[in-house]
């Protein structure tokens, strides 16, 4: 399938979060996507409607509805990647949530657009409750992607085929979003899944864990838990979101040649 358009929904994921800043604007997996389906087709088109800190309801009720108006037919890609931040809340309720993403999913394909949907990675370093509450929590919601990819004209990307991107070396300072190599890396395993030029090499030359962060984590710990840990938590205590009052970075197509 040639792509003549590109359309991204999502959270901070697919805003680009902490990817080099182009322009003053995160670049991301999803726009190195772009300039992989760019490459050969004149007039391609991109929409980014992601921003940080939605929840998965958000992304239906308000990123669906602006992309159905640029849907045109199977040519248009959507991406939609979203839940993440629900499935991180303590109030968590997948059923509330399940069925949003199922609805989203079928209106994306009702209109006709070729969607792909993500599994994530369901594991993270380290042991304990909170380890453990994530495995759960992100292997019932994968369970549920994968149902909903069985039941609508999908494509699956897995996260199992990029776990190592939820390590240290993949990972920026917040320990949540991946840093620019790991963006690359993951625009690269997209661009193959989607029959695209990509670079073969983007699940190898994987850096192995050399000991020396052992001496440094105590400080690293406690620098991480004021520049991010905390203010997160007072956000969650005010009822505030880190996307309140920001705007998608593509909330309409624009021409997208190839950097």
């Amino acid at each position: 399938m040639q792509y003549t358009r590109f359309i991204a929904l999502g959270d901070s994921m697919t805003e680009g979060m902490n990817d080099e800043v182009i322009n003053g604007k995160y670049r991301g997996w999803a726009d190195r996507v772009a300039d992989g389906l760019a490459k050969n087709e004149a007039g391609f088109t991109y929409l980014n409607l992601a921003i940080r800190g939605k929840l998965l309801n958000q992304v239906v009720t308000d990123q669906i509805p602006s992309a159905l108006k640029f849907i045109e037919g199977r040519q248009t890609l959507v991406s939609f990647h979203a839940g993440a931040n629900d499935v991180l809340r303590p109030t968590y309720d997948p059923q509330f949530s399940l069925p949003q993403y199922e609805r989203g999913i079928k209106e994306l394909t009702d209109a006709g657009a070729t969607v792909i949907i993500f599994t994530v990675v369901d594991k993270v370093e380290g042991k304990g409750k909170i380890a453990k509450l994530w495995h759960e929590r992100f292997s019932a919601f994968n369970d549920h992607v994968r149902i909903v990819a069985s039941k609508y004209p999908t494509i699956l990307f897995e996260g199992k085929k990029a776990e190592f991107l939820n390590t240290q070396s993949f990972l920026s300072s917040d320990r949540l979003h991946m840093n620019s190599e790991g963006h690359r890396r993951l625009a690269n395993a997209v661009l193959e899944g989607l029959g695209y030029e990509f670079d073969p090499n983007w699940n190898s030359n994987i850096p192995l864990d050399n000991g020396k962060k052992i001496t440094i984590k105590p400080l690293s710990n406690i620098a991480w838990v004021v520049t991010f840990l905390i203010p997160w938590i007072w956000r969650r205590l005010r009822g505030k979101s880190s996307g309140d009052g920001r705007k998608a970075k593509h909330s309409e197509p624009i021409i997208w040649p190839a950097r």
